[in-house]
C-alpha cells in the first residue's frame, strides 16, 4: 500500500507516519521511485504498536524506540524479548505527600524480597524495574500509615499471577513470534487501564454485597 493507503488504514496522518520513519520507529518502505515507498502489513501492524505506546501509553518517543528495539532483536529468546520490551515501559510513581525515608525504603526492600520467596519467584526481580518500583510504592504506603508487608501483599500477587496467565494465553492466538512480542507489548500499556477499572467496579460490588445497595435497605 501507498503511504496515503496506511494512513488511511492506521487512523494515523501522513505527517506522524513520516515523523515516525524519521525517528526509526517504522521501518522504511520498499522505496518505488525517489519520492514514492510500498507499505504493507507489517508497517500497519507496527504502527499499532507505536500508536499503544506513544498515544496511550504516553511513553516518549527514545523510551519506545527503546522498546521497539527490544520487540526487533532476533538474538533474545522469546521470553527474553518479551521481558526487554515490557520492563522498558515506564513504571507509574506512586502517588505521595513526601520521600520515603531510607528506613521506610529498606522495610518495603525487605517485604518485597519476602514476597517473591513466598511466590516463588526469582530474587532477581528485586532489582527490575517493577521490582524496583513495587518497593517505591510499599514505602510510599508505609510512609502516608498504610503499611503493606508480604502477608498483604500476597493476595494481590495472586491476582497478577492470573492476570499474567490470561495475558499469555492471549498472546497464543497470535501466529508468529513478532506478532506475539508485538501484542505483549502493546497488551502491557493498553490492559493496565483495563485492569484498574474492572478493580474499582469490582470494589462496587463487593462494597455493595457487604453494606447492601441503596434499593435494598
Amino acid at each position: 500500500m501507498r503511504l496515503a493507503e496506511l494512513s488511511a488504514r492506521s487512523g494515523v496522518s501522513t505527517a506522524t507516519i513520516k515523523f515516525y520513519l524519521r525517528e526509526g520507529l517504522l521501518p522504511p518502505g520498499r522505496r518505488l521511485s525517489a519520492t514514492q515507498a510500498e507499505y504493507d502489513e507489517t508497517h500497519l501492524r507496527r504502527l499499532r504498536l507505536v500508536r499503544a505506546l506513544i498515544q496511550v501509553g504516553g511513553i516518549p518517543v527514545a523510551t519506545a524506540r527503546e522498546v521497539l528495539a527490544a520487540v526487533d532483536d532476533e538474538h533474545l529468546t522469546r521470553h527474553d524479548r518479551l521481558g526487554v520490551a515490557a520492563w522498558a515501559i515506564p513504571q507509574p510513581a506512586p502517588a505521595r505527600t513526601r520521600e520515603a525515608t531510607a528506613e521506610e525504603t529498606a522495610a518495603a526492600r525487605t517485604q518485597v524480597a519476602a514476597l517473591l520467596q513466598r511466590l516463588g519467584w526469582p530474587m532477581a526481580h528485586l532489582d527490575s524495574p517493577p521490582g524496583q518500583a513495587l518497593v517505591r510504592t510499599v514505602a510510599a504506603l508505609a510512609g502516608l500509615g498504610y503499611p503493606h508487608d508480604a502477608e498483604r501483599l500476597l493476595p494481590y500477587a495472586r491476582v497478577a499471577e492470573r492476570a499474567a496467565e490470561a495475558d499469555l494465553d492471549l498472546l497464543e492466538h497470535f501466529t508468529s513470534e513478532e506478532e506475539q512480542v508485538e501484542a505483549s507489548v502493546a497488551l502491557t500499556v493498553l490492559h493496565e487501564p483495563v485492569l484498574l477499572a474492572l478493580r474499582r467496579l469490582a470494589q462496587a460490588e463487593e462494597s455493595a454485597r457487604r453494606t447492601g445497595r441503596p434499593e435494598d435497605r
